[in-house]
């Protein structure tokens, strides 16, 4: 039967504390590894901090291993380790919580004032994209709307009348004779034409008026035509329908009643027609100045041209006056607006005249 002695009872009883008490640390040391393996992997997942890398110093449990510390120690309370690794996740998890309370105030920062990088009352893109096409689309409406428009227009035989025109007024018979005025076929004047056929006979070389007996564009009777026809050259018999006929005697007449005429008399001697321009005190209302031309055997003649769109205005009024005989001054009126207009059918003036005249504005 082997005995032992008191000495060696207690040094088995000091070897199982040490053991014990090293494999109690070594369990703590492991549970350790695992908080801070933790606290590392959550300190990573966050990409916008990165914890420095902490250099963990050899465990004092394993110094106390390598040396065998005094296991007398081991009689009193046991203090708690604090461990690098502890350490290290213990400031690892008040990061991270700093972190956490840090995202939550910076959440809140947004909701309650926005971002800071955002200009105060900017557009973004987005809010730019739709409002430019908001402006696109009211743009192309407006283009719309002013293109497509129906538009005030002179009705479509004054179209017809100023090509007959153009034909009628190659005529180089149709100025006055001998003073070669030619105001009705001038190239800015020979709207006068169209629109004094427009007001007589609503620009038709058909008209016919019972009445008065006249035909054609032209406010005189057949035999006053025929008679001009023949000073005219025209084919003969003259036409009061046909519209180039009719047109060319017009321009004729309006001619002779501005710049007169030399005719022979009944008993052949030559006589002078005057005409509106042999008047000083007309010559003053169309062209500013009272200076009058005399010749002998010629009408009497402004000194200067009426070009100013008021001197044309009213020669146009008075031309009327005696060209459609017994005109009333106010149709005259109407005949000037016409012509200063011509360019203008929209003109509130011209709508309310061709109302007047043909019941309805064109």
């Amino acid at each position: 039967m082997i005995t032992t002695s008191a000495d060696f009872e207690n040094f088995s009883d000091d070897d199982e504390l040490w053991l014990s008490d090293l494999e109690t640390r070594a369990i703590d040391l492991e549970n350790e590894l695992s908080v801070w393996r933790e606290s590392r992997q959550r300190v990573l997942a966050d990409q916008d901090y990165e914890p420095e890398p902490v250099s963990s110093p050899p465990h004092e449990s394993f110094r106390k291993v390598a040396g065998k510390a005094d296991r007398g120690s081991q009689a009193g309370p046991r203090t708690p380790v604090h461990t690098a690794a502890r350490r290290a996740a213990a400031r690892s998890q008040s990061q991270a919580n700093d972190r956490i309370r840090a995202d939550d105030e910076r959440t809140r920062a947004l909701i309650d004032h926005g971002r800071r990088s955002a200009r105060r009352g900017g557009f973004g893109l987005g809010r730019k994209i739709t409002i430019g096409l908001a402006v696109a689309a009211v743009g192309v409406t407006a283009l719309v709307v002013t293109v497509f428009r129906p538009r005030a227009s002179w009705p479509p035989s004054v179209a017809v009348v100023q090509s007959e025109i153009t034909t009628a007024c190659q005529n180089p018979n149709v100025a006055s004779e001998p003073n070669q005025v030619n105001f009705a076929c001038d190239k800015d004047t020979s709207q006068i034409l169209w629109v004094f056929s427009l007001m007589t006979s609503g620009d038709n070389p058909n008209f016919s008026d019972t009445k008065t007996g006249r035909q054609g564009l032209e406010p005189i009777s057949a035999t006053q035509g025929g008679e001009v026809a023949w000073s005219l050259n025209l084919h003969h018999p003259y036409n009061p329908f046909n519209a180039i006929d009719s047109l060319q005697v017009a321009a004729r007449a309006i001619n002779n009643i501005i710049g007169g005429a030399s005719l022979t008399g009944s008993n052949g001697k030559p006589t002078v027609q005057p005409g509106l321009e042999s008047n000083p005190a007309n010559c003053a209302k169309y062209t500013g100045s009272a200076a009058v031309v005399t010749r002998a055997g010629y009408p009497a003649l402004c000194a200067s041209q009426v070009t100013s769109p008021a001197g044309q205005a009213a020669l146009v009024a008075d031309v009327y006056q005696q060209w459609f005989s017994g005109a009333s001054p106010v149709f005259a009126q109407y005949a000037s607006v016409l012509f200063q207009n011509a360019d203008d059918p929209g003109n509130s003036q011209v709508q309310a005249i061709l109302k007047s005249l043909f019941g309805s504005a064109a």
